[in-house]
């Protein structure tokens, strides 16, 4: 009787301890590494962002010229730039698209339905002696050139101008974001807070013309999609 009690007792441990196990498996294996997309960088990461001197225009040249806006921004609650190569339609696919200012890329990845690749950076800049930050957002593109935690320059290439997997005409979609947290967002919202005019921002923030220095282009690295 002993022996069975035993026996019983023994049995129900083993179950316990195995449906513990099995409903905490998913906590117990989670990946130690957190997607920068889902986590607010740490006071000592923002510290060590490079600060950006001036900001240009990511498609044609530095001062905006050889691209047009299609669909500015707050236009049809439009939270971005729709911006295109002056031939139209899809003769841009492919062009180069170039970092706005010195920052660090956030990500660089499938942004889902309707938005094909994007890319975030995040960017330091000085104003009134204050230290701001802002996120340039790169979306449609068609191959990514850099990786996140990568720090990059003003008007090195990360991108090509793309058609969001095939959805639209080619075009850049730009979008300049008051956010430390990067996140893919609607594309379209009544509410604009804590998105920026992107041609505002960077027409405030060109600096003199003298400073502009031309375009270098970056080679295509691992993390480039066909």
């Amino acid at each position: 009787m002993r022996k069975l009690l035993g026996l019983a007792t023994g049995a129900f441990a083993l179950s316990f301890v195995a449906t513990v196990v099995l409903q905490l498996s998913p906590e117990l294996t989670r990946p130690k590494y957190i997607d920068l997309a889902f986590r607010i960088p740490s006071a000592v990461e923002l510290a060590s962002l490079p600060v950006a001197a001036r900001f240009d225009f990511p498609l044609g040249s530095e001062n905006g010229a050889l691209a047009y806006n299609a669909q500015r921004f707050t236009e049809n609650r439009h939270l971005g730039d729709d911006l295109n190569g002056i031939g139209g339609e899809n003769s841009d696919l492919g062009d180069p698209v170039y970092c706005v200012a010195d920052g660090r890329v956030l990500v660089a990845r499938d942004g889902g339905t309707g938005w094909g690749n994007v890319v975030i950076v995040l960017h330091a800049y000085l104003e009134n002696a204050h230290r701001n930050y802002v996120q340039s957002y790169y979306a449609h593109v068609e191959k990514m050139l850099v990786h996140p935690g990568e720090d990059i320059r003003r008007g090195q290439q990360i991108a090509t101008v793309g058609t969001g997997g095939g959805r639209y005409f080619a075009h850049l979609h730009l979008e300049m974001r008051e956010f430390v947290t990067p996140f893919i967002g609607p594309g379209y919202r009544e509410n604009t807070r804590g998105w920026l005019d992107p041609s505002a921002f960077i027409e405030a923030h060109r600096g003199a013309p003298e400073d502009d220095v031309g375009r270098s282009d970056a080679a295509p690295s691992p993390q480039s999609s066909p």
